[in-house]
């Protein structure tokens, strides 16, 4: 048994290189969020519109046709009690007469969508393009 030296192992050289891989990544995610970013950006136009008074808008020359729902289903045309197969007659007669007619629709908060889309395809099949939703004004806080 001899108490000789060991041998040492030489080791690694340093890394004289530095490694840009990282860098291109971070490079990259930040081109792809610039990219998603800009149109964004670019679509807001700050304009400090000048005030005037204005004349209060006058009502559409256009008839309008006034339907409501309340929220056990029934149907009021002009605020009278309808069957749907009454409504269903007066819009197609209205939309054969005139069918620039707006229908402006005022349903209950509980009725089902489904049943305003029901309505809606009403209108369309009929000949009248030209729907309004009335609701309520927000509360002010």
């Amino acid at each position: 048994m001899s108490f000789g030296r060991l041998e040492r192992r030489q080791g690694d050289a340093p890394m004289s290189e530095i490694n840009v891989t990282p860098l291109v990544d971070v490079m990259l995610v930040l081109l792809v969020i610039f990219i998603v970013a800009a149109p964004i950006m670019a679509g807001r136009l700050a304009l400090d519109l000048p005030r005037a008074q204005t004349p209060k808008a006058e009502a559409p020359a256009a008839a309008v046709l006034a339907v409501a729902i309340d929220a056990q289903g029934q149907w009021f045309l002009d605020d009278r009690p309808v069957n749907v197969d009454a409504l269903r007659e007066h819009l197609a007669e209205t939309g054969r007469q005139r069918p620039d007619t707006e229908v402006q629709l005022r349903a209950d908060s509980r009725v089902p969508y489904g049943q305003v889309a029901e309505f809606i395809g009403w209108a369309q099949a009929a000949g009248l393009s030209r729907m309004g939703f009335v609701a309520q004004p927000a509360a002010a806080r």
